[in-house]
């Protein structure tokens, strides 16, 4: 299906690619200064699932609906800017889904938010789709078995490689507020910073909407 060099050409490209820093790696960053490691590495779980469902979405063709109908496109976007918004207000506010949960169940519960917002932040961003199709048929081989298989394997591999990168970063971001976590200056801080983070992202969905 794939030689070596391909696989490996492709491994470099997803590094360089989840190396360089990003809304996806600003949000996991800002969710982790916020919230906490774990509430970090659920955000980035989230955005993976997103990048397989975009993966998912090229390998049936759908992606190529942005590119036919203009108009999708746009109304993806600004669907995905009006999401973010809410999620600024709620962080702003301190909402529910902002704050340290303590039960068990409640913690559970949150997790499962957090997942949601990071996985509609990525759906909900067109330049995903855009970007997906943009760069995996450089590596697909027509001839080489089933397409569909072809993108779900490179979509693995791109995980792979941004959950090494990203979990690098919830580390780093975590450690740091392991030693801050008690002070609630940092707290709210940690949270206007994430609600700035959601904000900002919205803005260059609406802002910067070329293709």
């Amino acid at each position: 299906m794939f030689d070596p060099q391909t696989l490996l050409l492709f491994g470099l490209a997803s590094l360089a690619l989840t190396a360089t820093p990003g809304p996806d790696m600003l949000l996991i960053a800002a969710r982790s200064a916020a919230q906490g490691r774990m509430a970090g590495l659920v955000t980035y779980l989230g955005v993976a699932a997103g990048s397989i469902t975009h993966a998912l979405a090229l390998a049936l063709g759908l992606s190529q609906l942005f590119l036919a109908v203009p108009y999708a496109y746009d109304i993806v976007r600004y669907i995905g800017a009006a999401y973010l918004v809410f999620l600024a207000w709620q962080a702003f506010t301190g909402h529910d889904s902002f704050a340290e949960s303590t039960g068990k169940t409640e913690r559970k519960r949150s997790m499962m938010v957090i997942f949601r917002q990071g996985y509609l932040s990525n759906i909900l961003n067109p330049k995903v789709a855009l970007f997906f199709l943009a760069l995996f048929p450089q590596f697909i081989n027509p001839t080489g078995g089933s397409v569909v298989v072809q993108i779900m394997v490179l979509a693995t591999i791109l995980n792979i490689v941004g959950f090494c990168v990203n979990f690098s970063v919830v580390l780093l971001v975590g450690s740091v507020r392991s030693f801050t976590a008690r002070a609630k200056t940092f707290s709210n801080w940690s949270r206007y910073f994430l609600g700035t983070v959601f904000g900002a992202l919205a803005a260059k969905l609406v802002f910067d909407g070329q293709r």
